[in-house]
C-alpha cells in the first residue's frame, strides 16, 4: 500500500477540515494557557492552504507539502506558523520529487518534519508542546513498520500513540512557549499545539487507511 499524490492532498484537506471543526475548541484550550488564538490562527492558515493547493496541483508530494509549509509560515500568527510551517517544509524536502510514498517514505518525511520542529522550537518530550504528540507518533509508526505491519495498522498505532501523548500533556507544567510563563498554573490543561498535532496525525490515519472516523476532537 502506497500513498498517492491525491491521498496526500486529501490528507491536507482532512486536516484543514479537522482544524475548522475544532477551531473553537483549540482556541478554548489556548485561552487557558496561551494567547487564545491557536484555533483561529490555524484555521486561517489552513483555509489559505486550500486555496493554494486548489490553484496548482502537480504530482509531486514534496512540492505539495512545501506549498503547505510556506503558506502556513506566511499566514499563521504566533508560534504555530513557524512550527507547523517548518514541519511541512521539512516533510516536503524529504519527499521531494516523489509522486507517491511508501510507508517508509511517509515515516521518513514525518520524522524529518518533527526533527525540524524540535530544532526550531528547542522543545523536548515533557515540555508540554506539540512534540509530546509528534514524537510518540513517529516512534510508533517506525516501530510498527519495522515489525512488518501494514501501512493501515502502522498509521492506526501512530494515531493512538499521538492521542496518548496529547493527553499526557494535561498534568505537565509547561517549559516552553507562552504557557511556560504560568509556571505551575499551566498544569491540568491540555496543550493546544499537542491537540492540533493529534488532529494532523489522526487525519493521516483516516485518509490513508480509510477509517472514516469524524473530526471532533472533544
Amino acid at each position: 500500500m502506497r500513498i498517492s499524490y491525491g491521498q496526500a492532498s486529501d490528507w491536507v484537506r482532512a486536516f484543514a477540515g479537522a482544524v475548522a471543526d475544532n477551531k473553537e475548541y483549540l482556541t478554548e484550550l489556548d485561552a487557558a494557557i496561551g494567547d487564545a488564538d491557536h484555533g483561529i490562527n490555524m484555521n486561517r492558515g489552513m483555509q489559505a492552504v486550500l486555496t493554494k493547493i486548489d490553484a496548482g496541483a502537480q504530482p509531486d508530494v514534496g512540492a505539495l507539502l512545501k506549498t503547505v509549509g510556506m503558506t502556513l509560515v506566511s499566514t499563521v500568527g504566533g508560534a504555530g506558523g513557524p512550527l507547523y510551517g517548518t514541519l511541512f517544509l521539512q516533510m516536503g524536502t524529504s519527499a521531494a520529487g516523489k509522486a507517491e510514498l511508501s510507508g517508509e517514505d511517509w515515516a521518513a518525511a514525518l520524522a524529518a518534519g518533527v526533527t525540524g520542529v524540535q530544532n526550531r522550537g528547542k522543545a523536548e518530550l515533557g515540555d508540554k508542546t506539540m512534540i509530546d504528540t509528534l514524537v510518540p507518533a513517529v516512534d510508533a509508526l517506525r516501530e510498527a513498520l519495522g515489525e512488518g505491519a501494514g501501512l493501515g495498522d502502522a498509521l492506526a498505532r501512530s494515531a493512538a500513540a499521538a492521542e496518548t501523548g496529547m493527553k499526557a500533556t494535561i498534568p505537565l507544567v509547561a517549559r516552553k512557549g507562552r504557557a511556560s510563563y504560568l509556571g505551575q498554573r499551566s498544569a491540568n490543561h491540555q496543550d493546544p499545539g499537542a491537540t492540533s498535532s493529534w488532529l494532523l496525525i489522526r487525519a493521516a490515519a483516516q485518509t490513508f487507511a480509510g477509517s472514516g472516523a469524524g473530526h471532533d476532537a472533544q
